[in-house]
């Protein structure tokens, strides 16, 4: 008797845990900037949110089934 070799898939949550990560690193991002309104920390804060963002975003979509 002859078996056929069956198909398994195969999925990760690769995607949603650097989303997580990314979103966690925004808030801080975001925090800072909050924290020091007016200085160039408060513009490396902002500028880290939006990185960040922008990769929580694109980690999702790259890593989707």
């Amino acid at each position: 008797m002859e078996r056929m070799a069956g198909t398994q898939t195969v999925t990760t949550d690769m995607g949603m845990g650097l989303s997580v990560l990314f979103v966690l690193l925004a808030f801080v991002g975001a925090a800072v900037m909050f924290v020091t309104p007016g200085t160039e920390t408060a513009a490396w804060g902002f500028a880290t949110a939006i990185v960040s963002g922008v990769l929580a975003v694109a980690a999702s979509h790259l890593y989707q089934n």
